[in-house]
Protein backbone atom coordinates (compact mmCIF):
# COMPACT_ATOMS: atom_id res chain seq x y z
CA UNK A 1 0.00 0.00 0.00
CA UNK A 2 0.89 3.48 -0.88
CA UNK A 3 1.74 5.69 1.94
CA UNK A 4 3.09 8.84 0.99
CA UNK A 5 1.93 11.66 -1.41
CA UNK A 6 3.64 11.82 -5.20
CA UNK A 7 5.04 14.71 -6.53
CA UNK A 8 4.23 15.47 -10.14
CA UNK A 9 5.42 17.27 -13.05
CA UNK A 10 2.47 18.56 -15.24
CA UNK A 11 1.73 19.71 -18.97
CA UNK A 12 1.34 23.23 -19.82
CA UNK A 13 -0.81 24.23 -23.21
CA UNK A 14 -0.44 27.27 -24.65
CA UNK A 15 -3.43 28.50 -27.07
CA UNK A 16 -3.44 31.78 -28.55
CA UNK A 17 -6.42 32.67 -26.05
CA UNK A 18 -3.94 32.41 -23.18
CA UNK A 19 -2.54 34.87 -21.41
CA UNK A 20 0.86 36.22 -23.04
CA UNK A 21 4.11 36.24 -20.71
CA UNK A 22 4.49 35.63 -16.92
CA UNK A 23 1.63 37.06 -15.80
CA UNK A 24 -0.44 34.66 -15.35
CA UNK A 25 -0.88 31.91 -12.93
CA UNK A 26 -0.53 29.42 -15.44
CA UNK A 27 3.08 30.82 -16.81
CA UNK A 28 3.88 31.25 -12.67
CA UNK A 29 2.77 27.80 -11.66
CA UNK A 30 4.65 26.03 -14.55
CA UNK A 31 7.56 27.86 -14.85
CA UNK A 32 7.58 26.86 -10.74
CA UNK A 33 6.46 23.24 -11.05
CA UNK A 34 8.69 22.40 -14.25
CA UNK A 35 12.01 24.49 -13.58
CA UNK A 36 10.93 25.72 -17.64
CA UNK A 37 11.76 29.35 -18.08
CA UNK A 38 8.89 31.25 -19.56
CA UNK A 39 8.87 32.72 -22.70
CA UNK A 40 7.50 36.52 -22.69
CA UNK A 41 6.31 36.36 -26.20
CA UNK A 42 4.33 33.05 -25.93
CA UNK A 43 0.81 32.43 -24.70
CA UNK A 44 -0.19 30.32 -21.28
CA UNK A 45 -3.64 29.19 -21.61
CA UNK A 46 -3.92 25.89 -19.04
CA UNK A 47 -1.99 24.04 -16.73
CA UNK A 48 -3.50 20.35 -16.57
CA UNK A 49 -3.12 18.00 -13.46
CA UNK A 50 -4.11 14.50 -14.35
CA UNK A 51 -4.19 11.81 -16.26
CA UNK A 52 -5.60 12.68 -19.62
CA UNK A 53 -3.34 11.62 -22.55
CA UNK A 54 -3.85 15.28 -24.41
CA UNK A 55 -2.11 16.51 -20.80
CA UNK A 56 -0.60 13.58 -19.07
CA UNK A 57 0.91 14.58 -15.57
CA UNK A 58 4.23 12.78 -14.92
CA UNK A 59 5.74 11.61 -11.58
CA UNK A 60 8.81 14.02 -10.26
CA UNK A 61 11.02 11.15 -10.90
CA UNK A 62 11.13 7.65 -12.67
CA UNK A 63 9.80 9.00 -16.38
CA UNK A 64 6.17 7.18 -15.80
CA UNK A 65 2.96 9.16 -16.07
CA UNK A 66 0.65 9.14 -13.21
CA UNK A 67 -2.13 6.88 -14.97
CA UNK A 68 0.71 4.18 -16.11
CA UNK A 69 1.57 4.38 -12.26
CA UNK A 70 -1.80 4.18 -11.62
CA UNK A 71 -2.23 1.52 -13.70
CA UNK A 72 0.35 -0.52 -11.58
CA UNK A 73 -0.39 0.55 -8.76
CA UNK A 74 -4.45 0.20 -8.71
CA UNK A 75 -5.18 0.36 -5.14
CA UNK A 76 -4.39 4.10 -4.43
CA UNK A 77 -7.96 4.95 -5.93
CA UNK A 78 -9.79 3.11 -3.40
CA UNK A 79 -11.99 0.41 -4.03
CA UNK A 80 -14.92 2.06 -4.71
CA UNK A 81 -13.44 4.23 -7.32
CA UNK A 82 -11.72 1.05 -8.95
CA UNK A 83 -15.20 -0.51 -9.07
CA UNK A 84 -16.99 2.64 -10.56
CA UNK A 85 -14.61 4.12 -12.91
CA UNK A 86 -11.25 1.76 -13.78
CA UNK A 87 -7.75 1.96 -13.25
CA UNK A 88 -7.95 5.77 -13.85
CA UNK A 89 -9.15 9.01 -12.10
CA UNK A 90 -12.19 10.16 -13.13
CA UNK A 91 -11.53 13.95 -12.63
CA UNK A 92 -9.39 16.28 -14.81
CA UNK A 93 -7.66 19.28 -12.69
CA UNK A 94 -6.68 22.74 -14.48
CA UNK A 95 -5.59 26.08 -14.31
CA UNK A 96 -7.08 28.39 -16.94
CA UNK A 97 -5.69 32.28 -17.98
CA UNK A 98 -7.91 33.47 -19.90
CA UNK A 99 -6.73 36.70 -22.03
CA UNK A 100 -9.24 36.29 -25.12
CA UNK A 101 -12.55 34.48 -25.48
CA UNK A 102 -12.77 30.94 -25.90
CA UNK A 103 -15.48 29.53 -28.50
CA UNK A 104 -18.88 29.27 -27.86
CA UNK A 105 -19.30 25.38 -27.00
CA UNK A 106 -21.24 22.35 -25.27
CA UNK A 107 -19.44 19.39 -23.74
CA UNK A 108 -21.64 15.95 -25.08
CA UNK A 109 -23.20 13.53 -22.55
CA UNK A 110 -21.58 10.28 -22.18
CA UNK A 111 -24.13 8.72 -25.02
CA UNK A 112 -23.28 11.09 -27.78
CA UNK A 113 -19.72 10.83 -26.53
CA UNK A 114 -19.20 7.54 -27.75
CA UNK A 115 -20.86 8.44 -30.76
CA UNK A 116 -18.42 11.31 -31.69
CA UNK A 117 -15.43 9.67 -30.41
CA UNK A 118 -16.53 6.33 -32.83
CA UNK A 119 -17.27 8.52 -35.84
CA UNK A 120 -14.66 11.03 -35.46
CA UNK A 121 -11.83 10.14 -33.35
CA UNK A 122 -9.19 12.68 -34.73
CA UNK A 123 -12.19 15.54 -33.27
CA UNK A 124 -13.42 13.93 -30.42
CA UNK A 125 -10.31 12.45 -28.06
CA UNK A 126 -12.46 10.31 -25.67
CA UNK A 127 -15.72 8.16 -25.06
CA UNK A 128 -16.36 10.33 -21.64
CA UNK A 129 -19.00 13.15 -20.68
CA UNK A 130 -17.39 16.41 -19.83
CA UNK A 131 -19.12 18.25 -16.91
CA UNK A 132 -17.27 21.04 -15.31
CA UNK A 133 -16.76 23.40 -13.03
CA UNK A 134 -14.91 27.30 -13.14
CA UNK A 135 -14.00 28.51 -9.81
CA UNK A 136 -12.89 32.05 -10.50
CA UNK A 137 -9.20 32.77 -9.21
CA UNK A 138 -9.52 36.42 -10.19
CA UNK A 139 -12.79 38.20 -12.08
CA UNK A 140 -13.82 36.05 -14.10
CA UNK A 141 -15.78 36.39 -17.33
CA UNK A 142 -18.69 34.04 -18.74
CA UNK A 143 -21.09 33.32 -21.04
CA UNK A 144 -23.37 29.85 -20.15
CA UNK A 145 -26.96 29.21 -21.08
CA UNK A 146 -29.99 30.85 -22.61
CA UNK A 147 -31.82 33.86 -21.34
CA UNK A 148 -34.84 34.15 -20.44
CA UNK A 149 -38.03 35.58 -22.40
CA UNK A 150 -38.05 38.36 -21.05
CA UNK A 151 -34.37 39.02 -21.63
CA UNK A 152 -35.05 37.72 -25.48
CA UNK A 153 -37.78 40.21 -25.95
CA UNK A 154 -35.13 43.03 -25.02
CA UNK A 155 -32.93 41.89 -27.20
CA UNK A 156 -35.45 42.05 -29.85
CA UNK A 157 -36.81 45.22 -28.93
CA UNK A 158 -33.20 46.83 -28.67
CA UNK A 159 -30.94 44.94 -31.23
CA UNK A 160 -32.96 45.67 -34.53
CA UNK A 161 -29.53 44.12 -36.63
CA UNK A 162 -30.71 40.35 -34.87
CA UNK A 163 -34.10 40.83 -36.20
CA UNK A 164 -33.32 42.29 -39.62
CA UNK A 165 -31.04 38.58 -39.84
CA UNK A 166 -33.83 36.51 -38.88
CA UNK A 167 -36.69 37.96 -40.51
CA UNK A 168 -39.27 39.62 -37.92
CA UNK A 169 -41.95 37.28 -38.75
CA UNK A 170 -39.48 34.71 -36.47
CA UNK A 171 -38.92 37.31 -33.49
CA UNK A 172 -42.22 38.57 -33.54
CA UNK A 173 -43.09 34.89 -32.37
CA UNK A 174 -41.82 35.66 -28.81
CA UNK A 175 -44.02 38.42 -27.92
CA UNK A 176 -47.37 36.82 -27.56
CA UNK A 177 -45.73 34.09 -25.67
CA UNK A 178 -46.19 33.35 -21.52
CA UNK A 179 -43.15 32.24 -20.28
CA UNK A 180 -45.01 30.26 -17.99
CA UNK A 181 -46.76 27.07 -19.19
CA UNK A 182 -45.47 27.09 -22.47
CA UNK A 183 -41.84 26.41 -21.83
CA UNK A 184 -41.03 24.29 -25.50
CA UNK A 185 -42.51 26.63 -27.44
CA UNK A 186 -40.24 29.13 -25.93
CA UNK A 187 -37.07 26.86 -26.34
CA UNK A 188 -38.32 26.91 -29.86
CA UNK A 189 -37.79 30.07 -30.51
CA UNK A 190 -34.60 30.74 -28.72
CA UNK A 191 -33.28 27.77 -30.58
CA UNK A 192 -34.92 28.94 -33.71
CA UNK A 193 -33.07 32.44 -33.21
CA UNK A 194 -30.04 30.99 -32.45
CA UNK A 195 -29.89 28.77 -34.64
CA UNK A 196 -30.46 30.99 -37.26
CA UNK A 197 -27.37 33.33 -36.27
CA UNK A 198 -25.07 30.63 -36.36
CA UNK A 199 -26.38 29.08 -39.43
CA UNK A 200 -26.18 32.60 -41.58
CA UNK A 201 -23.82 33.38 -44.41
CA UNK A 202 -20.46 34.55 -43.73
CA UNK A 203 -21.74 37.70 -46.41
CA UNK A 204 -25.08 37.89 -43.92
CA UNK A 205 -22.85 38.21 -40.94
CA UNK A 206 -19.88 40.93 -42.12
CA UNK A 207 -23.03 42.85 -43.34
CA UNK A 208 -24.98 42.86 -39.63
CA UNK A 209 -21.86 43.25 -37.94
CA UNK A 210 -20.27 45.51 -39.55
CA UNK A 211 -24.15 47.51 -39.22
CA UNK A 212 -23.76 46.70 -35.27
CA UNK A 213 -21.03 48.29 -34.97
CA UNK A 214 -21.40 51.64 -36.64
CA UNK A 215 -24.44 51.63 -34.21
CA UNK A 216 -23.13 51.20 -31.38
CA UNK A 217 -19.75 53.11 -31.86
CA UNK A 218 -22.84 56.02 -32.69
CA UNK A 219 -24.79 55.77 -29.71
CA UNK A 220 -22.08 55.55 -27.42
CA UNK A 221 -20.93 59.24 -27.32
CA UNK A 222 -24.81 59.32 -25.98
CA UNK A 223 -24.95 57.12 -23.77
CA UNK A 224 -23.54 54.12 -21.91
CA UNK A 225 -23.13 51.16 -23.30
CA UNK A 226 -25.13 48.05 -21.26
CA UNK A 227 -22.33 45.50 -20.56
CA UNK A 228 -23.50 42.86 -23.13
CA UNK A 229 -23.12 45.19 -26.09
CA UNK A 230 -19.58 46.62 -24.60
CA UNK A 231 -19.18 42.70 -24.56
CA UNK A 232 -20.02 42.39 -28.13
CA UNK A 233 -18.00 44.71 -28.70
CA UNK A 234 -14.99 42.81 -27.66
CA UNK A 235 -15.80 39.84 -28.76
CA UNK A 236 -15.88 41.66 -32.86
CA UNK A 237 -12.35 43.16 -32.03
CA UNK A 238 -11.09 39.29 -30.99
CA UNK A 239 -13.40 37.56 -33.96
CA UNK A 240 -14.21 40.13 -36.77
CA UNK A 241 -16.74 38.51 -38.57
CA UNK A 242 -17.94 35.72 -36.59
CA UNK A 243 -21.31 34.56 -35.81
CA UNK A 244 -20.96 33.81 -32.42
CA UNK A 245 -20.84 37.71 -31.77
CA UNK A 246 -24.57 37.92 -32.49
CA UNK A 247 -24.96 34.83 -30.65
CA UNK A 248 -23.51 36.29 -27.31
CA UNK A 249 -26.82 38.17 -27.17
CA UNK A 250 -28.62 35.16 -26.39
CA UNK A 251 -26.76 33.93 -23.86
CA UNK A 252 -26.32 34.64 -20.30
CA UNK A 253 -23.27 37.20 -19.23
CA UNK A 254 -22.09 35.59 -15.99
CA UNK A 255 -19.32 38.18 -14.12
CA UNK A 256 -17.57 35.60 -10.79
CA UNK A 257 -15.98 37.11 -8.50
CA UNK A 258 -12.58 35.54 -7.12
CA UNK A 259 -14.13 32.09 -4.83
CA UNK A 260 -17.42 32.00 -6.77
CA UNK A 261 -17.80 29.05 -8.81
CA UNK A 262 -19.99 28.20 -12.15
CA UNK A 263 -20.88 24.70 -13.14
CA UNK A 264 -21.49 23.67 -16.63
CA UNK A 265 -23.69 20.48 -17.08
CA UNK A 266 -23.47 18.33 -20.38
CA UNK A 267 -25.16 19.93 -23.30
CA UNK A 268 -24.78 23.68 -21.62
CA UNK A 269 -24.05 25.96 -24.23
CA UNK A 270 -21.07 28.59 -22.73
CA UNK A 271 -18.20 30.54 -23.22
CA UNK A 272 -15.44 31.37 -20.71
CA UNK A 273 -14.42 35.32 -21.91
CA UNK A 274 -11.74 36.57 -19.32
CA UNK A 275 -10.00 36.01 -16.25
CA UNK A 276 -8.23 33.28 -14.29
CA UNK A 277 -9.88 30.54 -12.24
CA UNK A 278 -9.39 26.67 -11.36
CA UNK A 279 -11.12 24.25 -13.59
CA UNK A 280 -11.80 20.50 -12.60
CA UNK A 281 -14.25 18.33 -14.58
CA UNK A 282 -14.85 14.46 -15.60
CA UNK A 283 -12.15 13.24 -17.25
CA UNK A 284 -12.59 13.92 -21.16
CA UNK A 285 -11.55 16.63 -23.64
CA UNK A 286 -14.85 16.51 -25.60
CA UNK A 287 -15.69 19.70 -27.12
CA UNK A 288 -18.15 20.67 -29.86
CA UNK A 289 -17.88 24.36 -30.77
CA UNK A 290 -20.13 26.81 -33.04
CA UNK A 291 -18.47 30.29 -32.91
CA UNK A 292 -15.72 32.81 -31.82
CA UNK A 293 -13.48 29.92 -32.99
CA UNK A 294 -11.09 29.63 -36.12
CA UNK A 295 -11.05 25.62 -35.25
CA UNK A 296 -13.44 23.05 -36.61
CA UNK A 297 -16.98 24.30 -35.90
CA UNK A 298 -19.95 21.51 -35.92
CA UNK A 299 -22.70 23.47 -35.94
CA UNK A 300 -25.05 20.50 -36.54
CA UNK A 301 -24.20 18.46 -33.18
CA UNK A 302 -24.06 21.21 -31.43
CA UNK A 303 -28.18 21.83 -32.33
CA UNK A 304 -29.03 18.46 -31.84
CA UNK A 305 -27.37 17.87 -28.07
CA UNK A 306 -27.95 21.50 -26.62
CA UNK A 307 -29.27 21.84 -23.24
CA UNK A 308 -32.57 25.03 -23.73
CA UNK A 309 -33.01 25.48 -20.58
CA UNK A 310 -33.49 29.49 -19.81
CA UNK A 311 -32.35 31.49 -17.33
CA UNK A 312 -29.72 33.01 -15.38
CA UNK A 313 -26.91 29.64 -13.70
CA UNK A 314 -26.32 29.02 -10.07
CA UNK A 315 -23.57 30.65 -8.78
CA UNK A 316 -21.92 28.66 -5.88
CA UNK A 317 -20.36 30.01 -3.19
CA UNK A 318 -19.09 27.36 -1.82
CA UNK A 319 -19.42 25.54 2.11
CA UNK A 320 -17.10 25.93 5.03
CA UNK A 321 -15.90 23.05 6.28
CA UNK A 322 -13.74 24.89 9.37
CA UNK A 323 -11.71 28.35 9.30
CA UNK A 324 -9.59 27.50 6.18
CA UNK A 325 -11.75 25.33 3.83
CA UNK A 326 -14.31 26.23 1.56
CA UNK A 327 -15.40 23.40 -0.43
CA UNK A 328 -17.17 23.65 -3.60
CA UNK A 329 -19.69 20.76 -4.28
CA UNK A 330 -20.82 20.61 -8.10
CA UNK A 331 -24.34 18.10 -9.22
CA UNK A 332 -21.44 16.08 -10.51
CA UNK A 333 -20.46 12.64 -8.60
CA UNK A 334 -16.72 12.50 -10.67
CA UNK A 335 -15.46 15.27 -8.54
CA UNK A 336 -15.63 18.09 -5.62
CA UNK A 337 -12.80 20.80 -5.28
CA UNK A 338 -11.41 22.47 -1.78
CA UNK A 339 -10.02 25.86 -1.56
CA UNK A 340 -7.58 25.77 1.67
CA UNK A 341 -5.94 29.61 3.03
CA UNK A 342 -3.95 28.21 6.08
CA UNK A 343 -2.11 31.40 7.79
CA UNK A 344 0.95 31.34 9.12
CA UNK A 345 2.07 28.96 11.96
CA UNK A 346 -1.21 27.64 12.05
CA UNK A 347 -1.90 23.56 10.96
CA UNK A 348 -5.28 21.84 9.02
CA UNK A 349 -5.32 18.08 9.19
CA UNK A 350 -6.77 17.04 5.96
CA UNK A 351 -9.18 13.54 6.85
CA UNK A 352 -8.16 10.08 5.42
CA UNK A 353 -10.71 9.94 2.05
CA UNK A 354 -12.20 6.80 0.12
CA UNK A 355 -10.85 8.60 -3.01
CA UNK A 356 -7.58 9.86 -4.47
CA UNK A 357 -7.09 13.68 -4.49
CA UNK A 358 -4.75 16.07 -6.11
CA UNK A 359 -3.73 18.87 -4.14
CA UNK A 360 -2.34 22.26 -6.09
CA UNK A 361 -0.15 25.10 -4.23
CA UNK A 362 -1.04 28.39 -5.35
CA UNK A 363 0.92 30.82 -3.09
CA UNK A 364 3.36 29.97 -0.32
CA UNK A 365 5.18 27.23 1.78
CA UNK A 366 4.89 24.81 4.76
CA UNK A 367 5.30 21.33 5.60
CA UNK A 368 3.64 17.96 4.92
CA UNK A 369 3.77 15.02 7.53
CA UNK A 370 1.61 11.87 7.13
CA UNK A 371 3.17 9.66 9.47
CA UNK A 372 6.39 8.82 8.39
CA UNK A 373 9.54 10.04 9.42
CA UNK A 374 10.68 12.93 7.87
CA UNK A 375 8.25 16.15 7.32
CA UNK A 376 7.98 16.94 3.46
CA UNK A 377 8.32 21.23 2.65
CA UNK A 378 5.44 22.00 0.09
CA UNK A 379 5.27 25.16 -1.48
CA UNK A 380 4.07 27.47 -4.58
CA UNK A 381 3.96 25.66 -8.24
CA UNK A 382 3.98 22.17 -6.53
CA UNK A 383 1.33 19.38 -7.10
CA UNK A 384 0.76 16.39 -5.39
CA UNK A 385 -0.67 12.97 -6.09
CA UNK A 386 -2.76 11.33 -2.65
CA UNK A 387 -3.94 8.31 -2.59
CA UNK A 388 -7.12 6.86 -0.93
CA UNK A 389 -7.43 6.56 2.67
CA UNK A 390 -4.60 8.72 3.95
CA UNK A 391 -4.56 11.42 6.45
CA UNK A 392 -2.29 13.73 6.74
CA UNK A 393 -1.46 17.38 8.09
CA UNK A 394 -0.38 20.74 6.10
CA UNK A 395 1.38 23.57 8.60
CA UNK A 396 2.11 26.94 7.03
CA UNK A 397 5.49 28.53 7.32
CA UNK A 398 4.44 31.96 5.46
CA UNK A 399 1.90 34.33 5.92
CA UNK A 400 -0.32 32.28 3.93
CA UNK A 401 -0.34 29.11 2.37
CA UNK A 402 -2.94 28.59 -0.24
CA UNK A 403 -4.10 25.65 -2.12
CA UNK A 404 -6.64 23.65 -3.67
CA UNK A 405 -7.77 20.35 -3.64
CA UNK A 406 -9.58 18.28 -6.40
CA UNK A 407 -11.35 15.48 -5.17
CA UNK A 408 -14.15 12.47 -6.34
CA UNK A 409 -17.32 14.49 -4.88
CA UNK A 410 -18.46 12.98 -1.08
CA UNK A 411 -21.76 12.54 -2.22
CA UNK A 412 -20.50 9.31 -3.76
CA UNK A 413 -18.97 7.89 -0.49
CA UNK A 414 -21.72 8.95 1.14
CA UNK A 415 -24.43 6.57 -0.93
CA UNK A 416 -22.70 3.87 0.04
Amino acid sequence: MINKPLRLQCAVKNYNWGIVGSKSHVSRLFCLNSGTHINPNEPYAEFWIGTHESGASFLDHGGLSLKEWISKNPDVLGDRVLNKWGGDLPFLFKVLSVEKALSIQAHPDKELARTLHKSQPSLYSDENHKPEMALALTEFEALCGFISLKELRNVLCTVPEIVDLVGGADAEQCFPVNEFGRSQEVKAIVESIFSQILLSSKDEICEIISRLKWRLNLEKKKRQLTDKEMLVLRLEGQYPDDAGVLAAFLLNYVKLNRGEALCIGANEPHAYIRGECIECMATSDNVVRAGLTSKHRDIQTLFSMLNRRQGFPQILKGISLNPYTTRYLPPFEEFEVDCCVIPQAASLVFPSVAGPSLFLFISGNGTLSAGFSKEQIVEEGEVLFVPAYMEFTIASQSKELHLYRAGVNSSFFQAF
